[in-house]
C-alpha cells in the first residue's frame, strides 16, 4: 500500500525556518540540498510509514529523528501519513491539544 504523505501548514513553516536559517548560516547551495533531502525523505514515509517512536505524550503521533539534527513529528491516517511538525536542533516545543 502507498500513502500520501500531507505537510500541515506548520510543517511547511518549519521547513522555512529551516531553509531560513540555513541560508543565512550555510549558504544557497547547502540550505537547498539540505531542505530538499528532508522534502525527500518526508516524501519517503509513503511506502513505509509505520517508522520511529511513539510519542509519550500523544500515542497517536510518532517522532524519527533525520541526520541528527531534525525530528520529523508525523501521523498515520487510513492512507495518508500527516507531517505535523519538523523540530530543527534540539528544538523542544509543545504542541497544542486539538492541533491533528
Amino acid at each position: 500500500m502507498t500513502y500520501t504523505v500531507v505537510l500541515s501548514d506548520a510543517a511547511e513553516d518549519d521547513i522555512a525556518e529551516i531553509m531560513a536559517y540555513l541560508l543565512d548560516h550555510a549558504g544557497e547551495k547547502a540550505a537547498r540540498n539540505y531542505v530538499d533531502a528532508l522534502i525527500d525523505y518526508c516524501q519517503s514515509f509513503a511506502t513505509f510509514p509505520e517508522r520511529g517512536i511513539r510519542s509519550d505524550s500523544n500515542p497517536r503521533l510518532r517522532l524519527v529523528g533525520y541526520r541528527r539534527r531534525a525530528t520529523i513529528v508525523f501521523t498515520v491516517e487510513n492512507d495518508r501519513v500527516i507531517i505535523a511538525r519538523i523540530f530543527n536542533r534540539g528544538r523542544n516545543v509543545e504542541l497544542p491539544e486539538g492541533q491533528l
